[in-house]
């Protein structure tokens, strides 16, 4: 319900949006040029379907000369989303990519974890926090990961580092678990997951995730994140140099079928030493 009625708060900024464009006599086309994206985007942004980042309606309103009326209903919106205000227009595209491909160097990645596995990770970065934020985080993104049990999920191909399945995030039981979780997805073709082995070397974008998304009709984005901050693209030069770095990172990882053996083996691995603990 409190989704559906965000949903419906973005629709009324799309709305007021369409209002205050028409009224200064600008198309979409030319809006979106004096605040450095396409017309078709502000089109998105005006039927509820892409969220503006908070950058872009900061220059809608100096444009507009609406007062910060847009700013604030953004910051507003952003505010009551339970993802971090550089992630939440990523985790509304999630829901449109009709193909997602991901890389993860140390950390199973949202899509993919367990309840308890993202609740090790939402405490580990958050030592202080209440059950109420941890419980938030959790629930928010195992909700994130239905995508991948609707009838229309996108393909999802998953590049991982051997770290990320082999650090013991939330002790050896929760890892066998989450482990575990990988492998029955992959045999479920529901995932095409790739590792990138330790012994692989040097290889491209070590220095964080990248993610990539393609729709049916909006342009491809790309998202890369470090520990701190995230950064969503869509310059189409930008994109394609993403797509490349992801190119090359699946040409350093192994097989899918070597890539589930090592799982498989790291499963039995954390299973055993939860035997013994």
């Amino acid at each position: 319900m409190a989704k559906a009625r965000q949903q419906e708060a973005w629709e009324f900024f799309g709305g007021l949006l369409k209002e205050r464009r028409e009224s200064a006599a600008l198309s979409q086309t030319e809006l979106g040029a004096r605040v450095f994206v396409s017309g078709a985007y502000i089109g998105l942004f005006e039927q509820g379907i892409r969220k503006p980042q908070l950058d872009v309606a900061k220059r809608i309103d100096e444009v507009l000369q609406t007062g910060g009326i847009f700013e604030r209903t953004c910051r507003s919106l952003i505010n009551k989303s339970p993802y971090a205000d550089y992630f939440h227009e990523v985790a509304e595209l999630e829901k449109l990519a009709t193909k997602i491909c991901e890389y993860a160097p140390t950390v199973v990645p949202g899509l993919l974890q367990t309840e308890e596995y993202a609740r090790a990770v939402t405490i580990a970065a958050n030592p202080f926090a209440t059950e109420e934020y941890v419980e938030e985080k959790v629930s928010s993104r195992i909700e994130r990961a239905a995508i991948l049990k609707d009838a229309t999920r996108p393909e999802y191909w998953v590049v991982l580092h051997e770290n990320a399945v082999r650090a013991p995030v939330g002790g050896p039981a929760v890892m066998a678990a989450q482990v575990e979780h990988i492998a029955r997805l992959m045999r479920e073709r529901a995932v095409l997951v790739a590792l990138v082995p330790r012994t692989a070397g040097a290889h491209a974008s070590m220095d964080g995730s990248l993610r990539l998304m393609e729709f049916e009709d909006q342009p491809p984005t790309a998202y890369t994140e470090t520990s701190f901050s995230g950064t969503l693209l869509d310059d189409p030069a930008v994109v394609k140099r993403a797509q490349r770095a992801y190119d090359l990172l699946r040409v350093a990882a192994l097989s899918p079928e070597a890539s589930l053996a090592l799982i498989e083996s790291a499963a039995e691995d954390f299973r055993r030493c939860a035997s013994t603990t």
